[in-house]
């Protein structure tokens, strides 16, 4: 059985475990945080709790690989900053995908936690870091960029592109064709009909910018 080790201590590590041990072929070994984070009796989930600073002195990058499920927090530059943490240690990332989503040999990137009743369509590409949350439509002949998070019933039309960053909220609708610039925030329900600016903070239906900046958004 191949052996990973997930990073964090959060909700999203424990979902990952139980996924990952329900649905998967691997077998989680490990957590590992910061020293600063480590847990007084340094264990979650009757599984070890690793220094990260020390981590690749106990599990070598050689045998085992890593898992990071971590929230969009910092419009999902906090995950991008441990997913290269990681790498530059030398380990490689697995990627979750639920056997109840729905794909069509998409390219899927590194370390994407994909969860069920997703449909992704057929030429539509994933990038590295990606988090999909339950039950989002992805249509076809798109493109999703590294370090995004779509939540749950986002609807992607045909031929759209997602640039990094970006964050989308539960039931937000994405126009056929259209570009979600890098680190753009559709907010809950929002109805975007044409493309956005990078940066930018959309609301309503139809979805138009706000004048605050994505880049000033605390999760």
């Amino acid at each position: 059985m191949k052996k990973i080790i997930i990073f964090g201590l959060s909700d999203y590590a424990e979902l990952a475990h139980y996924y990952i041990e329900h649905d998967t072929e691997y077998e989680v070994v490990a957590f590992s945080v910061h020293k600063k984070y480590m847990p007084e009796d340094a264990r979650f989930k009757n599984l070890p709790v690793v220094e990260f600073e020390d981590v690749e002195k106990i599990f070598s990058p050689a045998e085992f690989k890593f898992f990071a499920p971590m929230s969009p927090k910092n419009m999902n530059r906090d995950r991008e900053k441990i997913f290269f943490e990681i790498k530059n240690k030398g380990y490689q990332f697995i990627s979750y995908v639920s056997s109840k989503a729905t794909v069509f040999e998409n390219q899927i990137g590194d370390n994407c936690f994909i969860l069920e009743d997703n449909t992704i369509q057929p030429f539509t590409t994933i990038g590295d870091n990606v988090v999909l949350w339950s039950g989002n439509h992805v249509g076809h002949h798109g493109k999703i960029g590294d370090h995004v998070t779509m939540t749950s019933h986002v609807v992607m039309s045909g031929h759209c592109e997602i640039g990094p960053y970006s964050f989308l909220g539960v039931n937000a609708t994405l126009r056929d064709g259209i570009k979600i610039a890098e680190g753009s925030f559709v907010a809950m329900a929002c109805a975007v009909t044409k493309s956005t600016e990078a940066w930018g903070v959309y609301r309503g239906n139809p979805g138009e910018k706000m004048k605050m900046s994505s880049v000033d958004l605390k999760f």
